[in-house]
């Protein structure tokens, strides 16, 4: 199997000054990242793709260091415009999240439409590995929220948050044939 691996950031350092894009991981959220270069899979990795959000970066930063590889960023890789919303307390955002999964073609109060992130998120996959070596395994390290909707179209399946991983710092495998067959089947969201 010629193998990509998504991997959601862990816990981080919430800072309601601070933009969301621009949090980092905390020490919790470090550690469980370093677990990720210990599984089963992960020296099997040539290439390393992250969103070019802080937390992402420094997930793939503390995956990569070990095996000395280089880690590139992509903007495509962010997670859900949630710009328009900024920071919200934890039952706000969880009901709100559950409006953007469950109405995908809406825009929930002003955040990116769920089809649209999940075009763009399965788009930027899809370039990275028609542009590496077909037989190179590649981590994505980025978001739960666009981790999702990838997942969702591996599996063929509508848009829908049973799909979603709780909490972060979490991973899946697929095949890179499925980016085009939609054919994964089950794939379950695997805590580090």
């Amino acid at each position: 199997m010629t193998f990509c691996v998504y991997l959601t950031h862990p816990e981080v350092q919430i800072d309601p000054a601070i933009p969301v894009p621009e949090w980092g991981l905390s020490q919790t959220g470090r550690d469980r990242a370093a677990h990720a270069g210990k599984l089963d899979w992960a020296a099997k990795i040539r290439r390393v793709i992250a969103s070019e959000e802080r937390k992402a970066i420094e997930t793939a930063e503390i995956f990569a260091e070990p095996f000395e590889l280089p880690v590139e960023t992509d903007a495509a890789f962010h997670e859900n415009d949630r710009s328009a919303t900024g920071f919200l307390p934890p039952p706000e955002f969880e009901a709100t999240a559950d409006q953007f999964f469950a109405n995908p073609e809406q825009s929930i109060r002003g955040w990116e439409r769920a089809k649209d992130a999940q075009t763009r998120i399965v788009r930027a996959v899809k370039t990275a590995v028609l542009n590496s070596p077909d037989s190179d395994p590649i981590l994505f390290s980025g978001h739960g929220g666009v981790g999702t909707l990838l997942k969702c179209h591996l599996m063929g399946v509508p848009i829908s948050r049973k799909h979603d991983q709780q909490g972060g710092g979490h991973y899946y495998l697929f095949e890179k044939s499925t980016l085009n067959t939609q054919s994964a089947g089950a794939l379950d969201w695997k805590r580090l």
